[in-house]
Parts: structure tokens; C-alpha cells; sequence
């Protein structure tokens, strides 16, 4: 077979690492960020970051943008769930202070440090050992208190706990099922059931006698729940002949227990968002500003810098290759936060009725109109508005909040889900609980306000809403 030469032209996509990068730190959290700038400053030493007290730019030498001041001069501030070693200083008993904080600062100015709240299982065993019991039965109960689940409840049958053990033990049916009792009363009302049922009841039996509405409460939990639970009041009146009064009484005593008595132990402290921009009214108008306390503040090391150029081209190779790695982090970092800017001002004016009126102003948004509007792709508003929050006036909200798909109007125009969801949110809490609203009604209702909705799209909303339907709803 002859070989030949031949010369073929074609056009293929290449993302240069530097385009790798900017992609990547456009899809990143604020946490995210801030993780990869300290990961960054460990691996490169032209890395640097700025001191608060600097007159420095953001960038250095070619790295600069021409951005303004006020999205450059910024600095990280990293939360205690980012920041390990707050939490290590204040075991040993030493001052913890957030970034901005002083040794000097008042008492007042110091954040509190959330304590470690103990687990259930760590608040029974101390329960257990300040009993009275003698050591088998601690051993069976603790056994017990292994087998909950994290809202508190048996869900393990006694019998099968009994063939799992040992028989050399000798421990019996009736010896778990005293434990159990044991348990229910170590001073943790509804710890320790084995269903909702009982779970309720034990908490009203830890109620004193005299509480209005005990004794009715308790033939509910007991025999009743599920018709409380489908708001069958008709018929629970009748099996339990009462009037509306005395099991009004009773519902408004049920509704005030807990469910799941095990859930408030060990819960995370709540983690917090750091919103990246900052929505502000300005001379009539809303503004868009990058959140300085979002943005972590960076600079090329120019000790490093200056080795570099007293170097040969040999001797400085890696050097090299990492101050330009660390002008490209610096560059594409800023226009990271400048492209949010952009992202969040085109949005802020697509939705100013919503910061004027509420979430019945908002209209609808698809991320097609801001990508036309800013000349960008699709795929780069979907990446920016993804994790990043905005700051206004009725609260933070991620960028993608704004946008939705949008119902017909009779008058030609379109009505977002958003405001939807807000009328039938509104329906809901002025209704009469006595006879609440179907999901029929509301939908008759908003068409006499000219937006055309169908009864299962209005059963969608209130459904992402959380709320119950109409019969779930009703009240005495």
C-alpha cells in the first residue's frame, strides 16, 4: 500500500489551563473559594495574601484588572466551621477571636462560641449513671438505649432483641421489657417508644392530672391518632362523645408535643451563609456591590518576585512557572467576582419590582435573557448563579431564587411561579380554618385575577410550599 503525505485543515476546541482554572472558580461557593485560595497559598510561594493594613492593589503587575477599589480591596473572613483552630484554642482555654477581633475589643464585640450540644445517647447514659439502678439493669438499658434511632424511638422488636443475645446471659423477655420501662422514665418523656402512638402518650401521661384536656388526649393517642391525623373530626366527636370545646382542648394539648423527643440532641450548629454581593438602593435605584467580606485578598510575594529576576532563565524555571500560576489564580479570581457583579446587576434590574413589592412582583426570568443581555453563555450564568448569594433588603437569597418560569395572564401578559407561589401562600393563611381552601377554589380565585392556572399546577405549588391539602388543613 503506497504512503502518501497529506494536509488536512480543522477547527477543534482547546481549553488552555488558564481557561481550566476560570471556569472552575466561576462554579465555586464562597466557601469553596476560600478553600482553594488556602490550598493555593500552602503549595505556591508567589502566593500571597494582603494584609488589611495594605495600600496594595488586589492584583500585582500583569495580574491586574482595572477593576475599582471597591471590588479589589476585600478579604476573606473564614467562619468557625471553616476554621479548626478557634475551636482547639478554646479547649485550651485560650481568647478565640473572629478575623476582625482584638485581644483588646470589649466583651460585648466577642462572638459567643456555640457549645457542644451532647447526643442522646451521651444524655440517657448520664441520666442512667445518676440513677438509683442496680448495675445488671443499667447494663440492660444501656443495651436499650444503643438500639434508638436518632429521634428516640425502639424500632428493634423486644423479642428480637432477646434471640440476638447471649443465653448465658440469662436475660429474658420480661427483663427487657422492665428495662424498657425503665428507660421511658429516666426524665425524657416519649424516649423510648416504639411508635408514634406511644411516643405521645407517655409524654401526656409526664403531664400533671390536672391539665386540661389530659384525659381526652390520652384516649386520642391511644386509640384515635389516625382519625386526628385525617381531621375526621365528625367522627371523633362521635366515638369519643365530646363536644367541639373539650376536643379542641384535646388537639391544642397534641399538637404542642414533640414527635421525635430525640432530635434536639446533638444537632450541628447551624452553618451561615456569606452572601457575595449586596443589593443597595442608591438615588432611586437598585445597586449591586461584591461583598468585600466574601472576597479573599491576594498579591504576588515580591521577595520571591525579586529572586526570580536576579536569576538565569535556568535556574528560575520553576519560579517561573509558579508566578505566572499565581497571576493567573489572581486574574481569573477577579474577573470571577467581576462576572457575578455583572451577573447580579442584570438581575437586580430584571427584578426590581421584587425588592419594591415582594415575591408577588417577581416576574419570570430564564437565564437565556441575562446570558443575551451580557453576551455570555448559558452555561456561564447557570455556573455563576449557582451557590452565590445576594444580600437585600427582604433577605439572602441564592442568584438562582430569581429565576422561574412564568403562566399566562388573560391579558396577554405572564405571571412567574414565584408569585404564584406567594398568592397561594397568602390564600392559605387568611383562609378559615374551618373550611379551607381547595386547590380547585384557589385556582378559580386567581383566574379571577386574570392568571390562568390549572388545579394539579396549583396542587404542585402549595405541595413545594409545604402545605397540606385542604382536608389536612381543616380545624374545629
Amino acid at each position: 500500500m503506497k504512503q502518501t503525505l497529506q494536509l488536512r485543515q480543522s477547527q477543534h476546541l482547546a481549553l488552555t489551563p488558564q481557561l481550566q482554572q476560570a471556569i472552575r472558580l466561576l462554579q465555586l461557593s464562597t466557601l469553596e473559594v476560600n478553600q482553594e485560595v488556602a490550598r493555593l497559598l500552602d503549595e505556591n510561594p508567589m502566593l500571597e495574601r494582603e494584609d488589611e493594613d495594605s495600600g496594595q492593589s488586589y492584583a500585582h503587575g500583569d495580574a491586574a484588572s482595572g477593576s475599582s477599589a471597591e471590588s479589589t480591596a476585600a478579604t476573606a473572613e473564614m467562619s468557625p466551621q471553616q476554621s479548626g483552630e478557634e475551636w482547639s484554642r478554646e479547649e485550651w482555654g485560650e481568647p478565640s477571636f473572629s478575623a476582625a477581633g482584638t485581644p483588646d475589643d470589649d466583651e460585648e464585640t466577642r462572638p459567643e462560641v456555640v457549645a457542644n450540644t451532647p447526643s442522646l445517647r451521651e444524655h440517657l447514659i448520664w441520666q442512667l449513671n445518676m440513677s438509683q439502678l442496680d448495675a445488671r439493669d443499667n447494663k440492660i438499658i444501656g443495651l436499650l438505649i444503643d438500639t434508638l434511632d436518632e429521634n428516640g424511638y425502639l424500632t428493634q422488636p423486644l423479642q428480637e432483641i432477646a434471640e440476638l443475645l447471649p443465653q448465658e446471659l440469662g436475660v429474658t423477655l420480661d427483663d427487657l421489657e422492665t428495662a424498657l420501662t425503665q428507660l421511658q422514665n429516666l426524665g425524657e418523656p416519649g424516649v423510648g417508644a416504639r411508635d408514634l402512638s406511644e411516643c405521645l402518650t407517655l409524654q401526656l401521661k409526664a403531664l400533671p392530672e390536672g391539665t386540661p384536656g389530659r384525659d381526652l388526649a390520652l384516649r386520642i393517642t391511644a386509640q384515635h391518632l389516625n382519625l386526628l391525623a385525617g381531621r375526621d373530626f365528625a367522627r371523633l366527636k362521635k366515638a369519643l362523645q365530646c363536644d367541639d370545646d373539650a376536643l379542641r382542648a384535646a388537639q391544642t394539648l397534641i399538637v404542642r408535643l414533640n414527635p421525635k423527643p430525640g432530635a434536639e440532641f446533638g444537632q450541628r450548629a447551624a452553618d451561615y451563609v456569606v452572601p457575595d454581593v449586596m443589593v443597595e438602593r442608591h438615588q432611586g435605584s437598585w445597586r449591586v456591590r461584591l461583598n468585600t467580606e466574601a472576597m479573599p485578598r491576594l498579591r504576588i510575594n515580591q521577595m520571591y518576585a525579586g529572586i526570580l529576576q536576579q536569576r538565569g532563565e535556568k535556574n528560575a524555571q520553576q519560579l517561573s512557572g509558579q508566578l505566572q500560576e499565581a497571576r493567573w489564580f489572581i486574574k481569573n479570581l477577579q474577573q470571577r467576582f467581576d462576572t457575578i457583579l455583572r451577573v447580579s446587576q442584570a438581575i437586580v434590574d430584571r427584578q426590581r419590582h421584587f425588592l419594591d413589592y415582594g415575591e408577588i412582583a417577581m416576574r419570570p426570568l430564564v437565564l437565556r435573557e441575562i446570558a443575551e443581555q451580557l453576551e455570555l453563555h448559558e452555561s456561564t450564568i447557570s455556573r455563576v448563579t449557582t451557590q452565590k448569594f445576594m444580600l437585600t433588603p427582604r433577605g439572602i437569597f441564592e442568584l438562582k431564587y430569581f429565576f422561574g418560569s412564568g403562566v399566562a395572564t388573560e391579558n396577554g401578559g405572564t405571571c412567574s411561579s414565584t408569585a404564584i407561589r406567594e398568592f397561594i401562600r397568602q390564600f392559605v393563611s387568611r383562609e378559615d380554618a374551618v373550611h379551607p381552601l381547595s386547590d380547585s377554589r384557589m385556582s378559580e380565585i386567581l383566574a379571577q385575577q386574570g392568571i390562568l392556572v390549572a388545579r394539579r399546577t396549583v396542587a404542585k405549588y402549595r405541595e413545594s410550599l409545604h402545605i397540606l391539602p385542604a382536608n389536612l388543613r381543616k380545624s374545629l
